[in-house]
């Protein structure tokens, strides 16, 4: 049972696989905002991804290369929790069930500024910036004016909670690696060891 005011930081994405990008920025925001823990989601069944070229990995693969990814830090764990769920999977129904469990917890939805740009048009934003504060990074090098706009408008429509969490400019994408994957180019140092062992032992993103 979680103990009253832990602040914990909630990682959502496809992890298709996950990469040091994603783990940079939980550890970016776990130490910006003293964040108790990072947990991250992998998605279930996406909307958003039913239109990619390649067939999204299975739960199941995803979901091991993200414990593997996140085993040597004690203050990353891995959530099942839409992974489990059947039919399409929606921000506002997971951070409203993790609210619904742990009371007493303060979530924060770490995002990227194009997340942020896009999130009035996902299920229910209402309902997600009900349920948490917005970490919104952003890149040093990056042009943040239509972001600065839109924050703006999304706290006056939905009494939304966001802060900024600058990030250095990484350059790693997992679009980038399953290409890199696929053409038979080194991935090194883009993925920890450990994922880019159990990708070789499955034969992911091979084509």
């Amino acid at each position: 049972m979680c103990s009253p005011g832990r602040k914990v930081g909630i990682m959502g994405g496809t992890f298709d696989p996950v990469h040091l990008g994603h783990l940079i920025l939980a550890e970016t925001a776990l130490d910006a905002e003293g964040l108790d823990e990072v947990r991250f989601i992998p998605s279930g069944h996406s909307y958003f991804k039913d239109s990619r070229q390649d067939k999204v990995s299975s739960g199941e693969d995803r979901l091991a290369m993200t414990r593997l990814a996140v085993a040597d830090n004690p203050a990353f764990t891995v959530s099942d929790i839409e992974i489990e769920r059947s039919g399409n999977t929606y921000t506002f129904e997971t951070l409203e069930a993790l609210r619904m469990l742990e009371p007493d917890t303060e979530f924060y939805f770490i995002a990227g500024a194009d997340s942020i740009l896009a999130m009035r048009t996902w299920k229910d934003p209402a309902r997600i910036f009900s349920a948490c504060t917005v970490l919104a990074a952003v890149r040093e090098t990056a042009d943040s004016a239509a972001l600065q706009e839109e924050i703006r408008a999304l706290e006056r429509d939905f009494d939304a909670r966001i802060r900024l969490l600058p990030m250095k400019n990484i350059q790693i994408s997992s679009t980038d690696i399953r290409e890199s994957i696929r053409n038979g180019h080194s991935v090194k140092y883009q993925l920890p060891d450990a994922v880019i062992a159990y990708i070789e032992k499955r034969g992911l993103y091979r084509g």
